[in-house]
C-alpha cells in the first residue's frame, strides 16, 4: 500500500512485434547505443530509472527538505545523464518522473486553466519540457506520472473549462453525485458516457505529446489498488487514455499501476502496455527496500501472471533496487535474486536506485549482458517447475531447445537446491551454463544441486543432450481412484479429460492408485493442478512420510500449470495421496508418472 498518494507507472504501446534474436545476438545488438529505442512500443519489457524509490525512502539525505522532496528537476537530469553514461549501453533507455511534480513541498497541486496538472516551479522551474529535451539531448526516453480520474483540487467546483472542447467543463466529466475512485479516492470518478470526459483526456495526452513525453504511468488503477466495486473499476479510463494517445501525436508507453486485478488481464492487455501485479516493492523506510518488504512476495505473486507477458504487454514487478548497497537494505545474495526473478520473469528493469552512486556490485547485476539478454529476448517468462516451498526452481523452454533454469532458496538459513532435469521434461546429460558468472559448468547427468545461501540464487541456462522420459499419465479423475472428505469430481474445460478433482479443503484427499514403476527409488511426478491462490497440499507416497508442498495460483480455477514433485515410489505399484490436511488444497487435474528413474 502507498503511504502518499500516486506513485506508479503508465504505458502504452500501439505496436509490437518482436524481432526474433537469440540471446547472444540480443546481448550484442543492445550493446550499440545506435540500436537501443529503435524497437516498437513494448516489443521488449521496458528498461530505465524511476524516482520514486528515492523520493519516498527515508534513508539519510535523500529528501532533505522534507517527504518526497527528492523529486527535483536537478536531481531527474542528474539520474539522466548517470544513466547515459553507465546503463545506456546495455538497454536501459526511460527516465521515469513519478507523482509530485505538480505538488510543491507541502503536496499542494497545480493545474492550468483546463483542469490539467501543471508543473511546481520550484522543484521544475524551467517546465516539463525543458526536462524531456534535456532527457532526449542524452538519447534517453522521458515518463511523466499521473493518478487515474480528475484530481479533486482540479475540479474547481464544476467551472473549469476543458481544453479545445467547447462548452465543456469539469462538471460535464464527472457523475454528478462526485463519486471517488482511484486508490486513494483522491479522484472523482470521470463518466465516459458523457462526451465531454473523452475530451479531458484527449487533453492531457496531447498535453505530454506537445511536452515530448515517451512513457505515461497511471496509477491507482483498478479493479486492484487494494479497492472492489463500481467506483474503482477504471477499465474505461485505460481505454480512454489508449484512445487519447493514438490521436495525440507522439507514442506513449502506457504503464498501469499498483496490484492490478488478474481477472481483468484481458483488458490490461488490450489497452496498455504494461501493469503492475503486485504492491509497491519499497519499504518506506530507512532504505530503499528490505527483502520482507516487500521483495520476497513477488516469488507468490508472479506465477499466476505468467501467460499474460508477451510482445505488447509485460508483467511489471516494480522497480529493480540492487544497485546502492547498503542504501538497498539488502545482501548481496538477496540483490541477486531479486535481479534473477525480475529478469527470468521478463519484468521491465528499471531500478529506482542512485545511479550516480552505483557500487561495483550493483553496476555487474544491472549490466550482466547474459542475464539482460534472457529478459530482452525471445525467451519466454519462466514460472517455478517445483512447488513454491523455500527451495524453488523456476524454468523457461527457450527457443533454441535449451531452457533458462533458475534455483532459489528462499529460506532464512543455506540448504541445497536441486533442479531435475526430469521436471524440464528431459533426461540424462545436459551442458549448464553459469549466466551471473561468465562460467560453463560442464556437463550434469540428470540434475544439477547448489549450496544456497538464505535468499541466494543461482541461474543457468541449459542445453540438454538426452531424450524426453516416457510418462504414464493417470487421470484425477479415474474411477480406480481414492475420494476422500470434501473431495470430488468436476469439470474443467483445460484439464485432460475435461474433470478435475476439487473440494480439497479440512480433510478432503485423493489418492490416485495403481501407479507402476520397474524399479525401486526417486521419481519426479509431474502434478498438473488449478488454483485460484497460492494453496498447500501434503503429498504422500503408499501413506508413509507426507510431505507438505506449496502449489503456487495459476491465475484462476480453470488454468491448469504443473509442477514436478519428488517421491519415493517402490518396484510395482504404488498409490500417490493429495491431502488438504486442515487446509485448503489446489485442485487436482491428472499426474503424470516416469517409467524409469
Amino acid at each position: 500500500m502507498r503511504s502518499s498518494p500516486y506513485p506508479a507507472v503508465l504505458v502504452l504501446a500501439l505496436t509490437a512485434s518482436l524481432t526474433t534474436l537469440t540471446p547472444t545476438a540480443y546481448a550484442a545488438e543492445a550493446a550499440d547505443p545506435a540500436v537501443v529505442g529503435t524497437a516498437p512500443l513494448a516489443a521488449k519489457p521496458f528498461m530505465g530509472w524511476t524516482s520514486w524509490s528515492m523520493q519516498s525512502s527515508k534513508y539519510p539525505g535523500l529528501n532533505p527538505d522534507g517527504d518526497y522532496s527528492y523529486l527535483t528537476e536537478k536531481n531527474v537530469l542528474e539520474q539522466a545523464d548517470a544513466m547515459a553514461t553507465k546503463l545506456k549501453p546495455f538497454g536501459y533507455e526511460y527516465v521515469n518522473i513519478d507523482a509530485g511534480w505538480w505538488r510543491d513541498q507541502d503536496w499542494t497541486p497545480r493545474f492550468d486553466a483546463y483542469g490539467r496538472q501543471a508543473p511546481d516551479p520550484e522543484r521544475f522551474p524551467r517546465g516539463m519540457k525543458a526536462v524531456a529535451d534535456d532527457i532526449h539531448a542524452e538519447g534517453l526516453k522521458a515518463g511523466i506520472y499521473l493518478p487515474v480520474g480528475l484530481e479533486k483540487e482540479a475540479y474547481g467546483g464544476g467551472e473549469v473549462p476543458i481544453w479545445n472542447a467547447d462548452n465543456c467543463t469539469t462538471a460535464d466529466i464527472v457523475h454528478d453525485d462526485l463519486r471517488t475512485t482511484n486508490g486513494w479516492d483522491s479522484a472523482y470518478k470521470i463518466d465516459f458516457t458523457r462526451p465531454c470526459a473523452q475530451k479531458y483526456i484527449d487533453s492531457q495526452a496531447r498535453l505530454f505529446a506537445d511536452w515530448g513525453y515517451d512513457f505515461l504511468k497511471l496509477d491507482g488503477v483498478g479493479p486492484g489498488s487494494f479497492k472492489t466495486g463500481d467506483n474503482y473499476d477504471n477499465v474505461a479510463d485505460v481505454a480512454a487514455w489508449q484512445q487519447a494517445i493514438a490521436s495525440a501525436g507522439r507514442p506513449l508507453h502506457l504503464e498501469l499501476s499498483w496490484s492490478l486485478d488478474i481477472g481483468h488481464a484481458a483488458d490490461w492487455k488490450r489497452y496498455s502496455n504494461g501493469w503492475r501485479i503486485d504492491t509497491d516493492v519499497e519499504c518506506y523506510c530507512d532504505t530503499l527496500v528490505t527483502w520482507e518488504n516487500s521483495v520476497d512476495n513477488r516469488w507468490d505473486d508472479a506465477p499466476a501472471w505468467t501467460r499474460h507477458a508477451a510482445p505488447g504487454g509485460w508483467n511489471d514487478l516494480d522497480s529493480l533496487n540492487v544497485g546502492n548497497g547498503e542504501m538497498d537494505g539488502l545482501t548481496k545474495a538477496e540483490r541477486q535474486s531479486y535481479a534473477t526473478l525480475w529478469a527470468i520473469a521478463k519484468s521491465p528493469l528499471y531500478t529506482g536506485d542512485d545511479l550516480t552512486r552505483l557500487d561495483a556490485y550493483g553496476l555487474s547485476l544491472l549490466t550482466n549482458r547474459e542475464v539482460i539478454a534472457l529478459n530482452q529476448g525471445p525467451t519466454p517468462p519462466a514460472r517455478p517447475v517445483t512447488p513454491s516451498n523455500d527451495q524453488q526452481v523456476w524454468g523457461a523452454k527457450n527457443p533454441d531447445g535449451g531452457y533458462t533454469v533458475a534455483l532459489f532458496n528462499l529460506g532464512d538459513a543455506p540448504a541445497p537446491v536441486t533442479a531435475d532435469w526430469a521436471a524440464f521434461g528431459f533426461t540424462g546429460r545436459a551442458e549448464v551454463r553459469d549466466l551471473w558468472n561468465h562460467e560453463d559448468l560442464g556437463t550434469h547427468r540428470n540434475r544439477i544441486t547448489q549450496a544456497l545461501p538464505a535468499h541466494g540464487s543461482r541461474l543457468f541456462t541449459v542445453t540438454p543432450h538426452g531424450p524426453a522420459p516416457h510418462k504414464t499419465r493417470y487421470e484425477a479423475e479415474a474411477a480406480g481412484n481414492t475420494l476422500g472428505g470434501n473431495a470430488s469430481v468436476a469439470d474443467c474445460a483445460n484439464c485432460s479429460g475435461g474433470k478435475k478433482v476439487g473440494n480439497l479443503y479440512l480433510g478432503g484427499r485423493l489418492t490416485v492408485n495403481d501407479i507402476k514403476v520397474p524399479r525401486a527409488g526417486r521419481y519426479v511426478v509431474d502434478v498438473a493442478y488449478a488454483g485460484g491462490d497460492t494453496r498447500s497440499v501434503r503429498v504422500s507416497a503408499n501413506g508413509q512420510g507426507p510431505v507438505a508442498h506449496r502449489f503456487a495460483s495459476t491465475g484462476d480455477w480453470g488454468t491448469v500449470a504443473t509442477v514436478g514433485v519428488p517421491v519415493t515410489l517402490r518396484a510395482g505399484t504404488n498409490s500417490l495421496t493429495f491431502d488438504s490436511a486442515d487446509g485448503y488444497a489446489p485442485d487436482i487435474d491428472a499426474i503424470a508418472v516416469p517409467r524409469t528413474r
